[in-house]
């Protein structure tokens, strides 16, 4: 039995669409389904049964599902970059996430969870995932704190070598329509396209950058999900790890790439950025992903057009837009 945490969300359900995939439908649901419609992400899935977050660490210190859990893959928390509260951050991204982990360690069940390259704050030392920056790093807003935080503990504590940690890049793709103004570009632009003919990008305030040309590693979710499963299937492979494709693509890029699967000339706006974020916005990203290479993973990743292509294409052009057991 595989437990998934934040399993309706956006990385979480494609997860268990992941498995499903691989004819797996023993899982458990962990989540806390709120006031949007990221329940219909789990409509089409597969699994054996749905436990509130909040009752789970019950069922943990009860012992109700000792002899059946093998191990927990932790996508569980709060991922709003503009989150203010800092108590509910830290309660919901790092607390929960100790108590998991040490749970699984004492009773040596596998535990992969879920941290972020919003750790790495303005890129300034670099997108390298080796443990010796950990300590280093100076995440920009507190969802990226209380990430970075979970990551020190774990490493202060000597526990990288039993858990895997994924920093996720740029993750786009189906099941994220839930998420708002989360949502990626990519599904921004979709419907801008669809609504207004061209698609609105923040102008640059930065000298090296034209605007539409800052870059970001973008990574299908299904490349995301390919990868976090092997690390799951792989518990001899520990520590902190990016999830990208080590190469960073403009947004001018993103935008030509939906634009040419939706058979559009291009057509881009160029908008004022919010002040308020304009202190704290990267204009670089990019996963250095020898490590992942060099621990045994070798599949490559899907290009940002055919990604974006498979995406438009099947999910947000169609009807049939999650994703579910008879689709791949």
């Amino acid at each position: 039995m595989i437990i998934i945490t934040g399993a309706a969300g956006f990385i979480g359900s494609a997860l268990v669409w992941g498995l499903n995939q691989r004819g797996f439908n023993e899982i458990i649901i962990v989540d806390d389904l709120q006031q949007d419609e990221r329940w219909k992400n789990l409509v089409h899935l597969a699994f054996d049964d749905f436990i509130h977050k909040d009752e789970f660490i019950d069922y943990l210190q009860q012992g109700t599902l000792d002899d059946s859990i093998d191990g927990i893959i932790h996508m569980g928390a709060c991922s709003d970059t503009t989150e203010k509260d800092a108590d509910f951050l830290l309660r919901n991204n790092y607390e929960y996430t100790k108590f998991l982990a040490l749970w699984c360690i004492e009773h040596e069940k596998r535990f992969v969870y879920a941290s972020s390259a919003a750790t790495y704050g303005d890129g300034a030392l670099g997108f390298s995932d080796n443990h010796d920056i950990i300590p280093k790093l100076r995440p920009l807003n507190m969802y990226g704190y209380s990430k970075q935080l979970f990551d020190r503990w774990a490493l202060n504590n000597g526990f990288l070598d039993k858990i895997a940690g994924l920093k996720y890049f740029n993750v786009f793709g189906p099941n994220e329509y839930h998420k708002g103004e989360m949502r990626s570009v990519v599904h921004k632009a979709f419907g801008q396209i669809q609504q207004t003919g061209k698609v609105r990008l923040f102008k640059s305030y930065h000298p090296e950058y034209k605007d539409g040309w800052q870059l970001r590693d973008f990574i299908y979710v299904k490349d995301a999900v390919d990868m976090t499963l092997w690390f799951y299937e792989h518990n001899d492979k520990n520590g902190i790890f990016n999830i990208g494709t080590g190469k960073a693509r403009s947004f001018y890029d993103l935008a030509a790439a939906v634009f040419s699967a939706l058979g559009k000339k291009t057509n881009i706006e160029y908008i004022d950025m919010p002040a308020e974020i304009r202190n704290k916005y990267q204009y670089f990203t990019q996963a250095e992903m020898k490590k992942l290479h060099k621990v045994g993973y070798r599949k490559k990743t899907t290009s940002l057009e055919d990604a974006i292509g498979d995406y438009v294409k099947n999910y947000l052009a169609t009807k049939n837009i999650f994703l579910s057991r008879g689709n791949s």
